[in-house]
């Protein structure tokens, strides 16, 4: 462990040593021990749960938090402890997650240099398929994602047999980013480690661990760059993408400098070469080019542009900031990657985001809380013969799935469904899209199958009652659809597109995710980006 986790770990231990010596006080360092530290870690510095430290809660009131403890949070892993923890225990359990830890946690340049680490004789391997595939077509394999064990599988998606499982870092999160070729695919921990792996040869490249607490990470489009959000610290890291080394460290801070944001989502726009990231603290979304031949951007007041009357800055990795009303958690790219559909969790309405124009266009009549990250688009014959291009999310608190004609941004239909879901996978090859029920207590264990010409539900696959199915990701030519039973003992099913009827399981640990490599890397209009 590095040495100012450690002191963080031991100053951590003697704040709530001391608030458990108060008159009438729980024994809070037993029960942190007992309930929480398996998920926030030691030092309340995060782990497959968010670090639980004042600048991580900075827009959690103190009442909320006490009742996310007693009643857990939807769409996401917090459960219920109302049954374990009295009113009081929770509320002194609230009061220490909101005072500081002494000396505050580090994680800076020097930190993330002495984390990195290359295998030279990995980074020295030839281009070419290694014997390891077998023969399997490396852009049709699945990358799966087993958090049962915390291990990653990958899957020859012609002849779904497994080619290889190999551990990965504790708590993989925001799905794996794939180099433009699909020969690489980076991995993202919750606890901010950063993984290069070679799906030709089978072997890790290189990891750094580029913060404390991270939300995801993203590779640019070229090929050359991985950017990584992160809730703590407050920043942007841009790593080298050949050997994950460490290119420059961008604080999330508003332009006056004296207020700091977590970053909710980072993604690639590769047709305007730069990323484009969401800040959960701050109203504003930031577009980062990594085009060396980007126009400077200007800081401050410009009296002319044609002159370069300001003061202007090379625009590569500099933050170009469009400034919103409302913090957004989570957003969607437009096929044309001018315009992005985001939400927040705080917000009755979505807002359009148009990227060139740099401001709000229009907003979305998005009820319940919904998953924009998890949207697909797909052109659609309305019932006049006009064709429209639409996109659809599901919703983590309302059982419906929202469709919107992406020119009017108006919503064209809500299809009822059993519950809240988390994610919507499709095809452009399929008439159909998968959408789960996995926050729904009844009916978790049922996918159900949306007609992508009639928006009507037209069937349901079902596992055990009690179990969930979930994240649907198609092979390649769109032919068949593997789903995940999100169990210890689970499976990933594959399923005959065209006849909806299940084809062969494969078993595996809790398989959370698996991400196809032709999909991810063509931007598949049935897949999120």
């Amino acid at each position: 462990m590095n040495g100012h986790l450690r002191v963080a770990g031991f100053a951590l231990a003697t704040c709530l040593a001391s608030v458990s010596l108060q008159a009438g006080a729980a024994d809070v360092p037993s029960l942190y021990r007992e309930h929480c530290v398996a998920c926030h870690g030691e030092s309340r510095l995060g782990g497959i749960g968010p670090a639980l430290l004042p600048e991580s809660l900075e827009r959690l009131r103190r009442p909320e938090a006490v009742k996310v403890i007693r009643e857990g949070r939807v769409a996401t892993q917090m459960p219920a402890f109302g049954d374990k923890l009295s009113a009081d225990e929770a509320q002194q359990l609230t009061e220490w997650i909101y005072s500081p830890v002494a000396p505050a946690p580090v994680w800076g340049e020097a930190q993330i240099r002495g984390s990195h680490v290359v295998e030279a004789k990995a980074a020295a391997l030839p281009a070419t398929p290694g014997p390891g595939l077998k023969g399997a077509d490396p852009l049709n394999l699945f990358v799966v994602v087993e958090t049962g064990d915390h291990h990653v599988s990958l899957l020859d998606g012609d002849h779904f047999e497994r080619l290889h499982r190999f551990p990965s870092r504790y708590a993989l999160h925001g799905g794996p980013k794939f180099s433009p070729d699909g020969r690489f695919v980076y991995f993202a921990s919750r606890d901010g480690w950063i993984s290069k792996y070679d799906l030709y040869h089978l072997v890790v490249v290189a990891e750094i661990r580029a913060g404390l607490n991270t939300r995801n990470a993203a590779v640019s489009g070229d090929g050359k760059w991985v950017l990584v959000g992160n809730y703590l610290p407050h920043s942007l890291v841009v790593l080298d993408a050949r050997d994950l080394s460490l290119v420059k460290i961008i604080p999330v801070q508003n332009a006056a400098g004296d207020k700091s944001s977590r970053v909710s989502a980072v993604y690639d726009a590769a047709p305007r070469k730069s990323f484009v990231a969401a800040l959960k603290d701050l109203p504003e979304v930031w577009e980062i080019s990594y085009d060396p031949a980007a126009e400077p951007l200007a800081d401050g007041l410009v009296h002319d542009y044609r002159y370069g009357e300001g003061h202007f800055k090379p625009a590569m990795f500099s933050p170009r900031r469009t400034q919103l009303t409302d913090c957004l958690d989570d957003f969607f790219f437009t096929q044309s990657y001018d315009t992005i559909l985001g939400s927040s969790r705080s917000a009755s309405s979505g807002q359009v985001v148009q990227l060139d124009v740099r401001r709000k266009i229009a907003s979305l009549d998005l009820p319940g809380m919904p998953h924009l990250g998890s949207g697909i688009t797909w052109k659609w014959r309305d019932p006049a013969g006009r064709e429209r291009m639409v996109m659809a999310s599901p919703n983590l608190n309302a059982g419906l799935v929202t469709v919107i004609d992406l020119k009017t941004y108006q919503t064209i239909k809500q299809i009822k469904t059993l519950g809240p879901g988390f994610f919507l996978r499709s095809h452009e090859m399929s008439r159909y899209a998968f959408t789960d029920s996995m926050m729904s207590k009844e009916n978790k264990n049922t996918l159900q199958v949306i007609d992508k010409e009639t928006l009507e539900v037209v069937a349901q696959i079902q596992a055990e009652p009690g179990q969930t199915l979930a994240h649907v990701e198609f092979t390649r030519d769109g032919r068949y659809a593997l789903a995940s039973l999100w169990e210890m003992d689970g499976a990933l099913l594959v399923i005959d597109a065209q006849t909806l009827k299940e084809v062969k399981r494969i078993p595996a640990k809790k398989p959370v995710g698996k991400y196809n490599v032709w999909n991810k890397i063509s931007r598949s209009e049935g897949t999120s980006h």
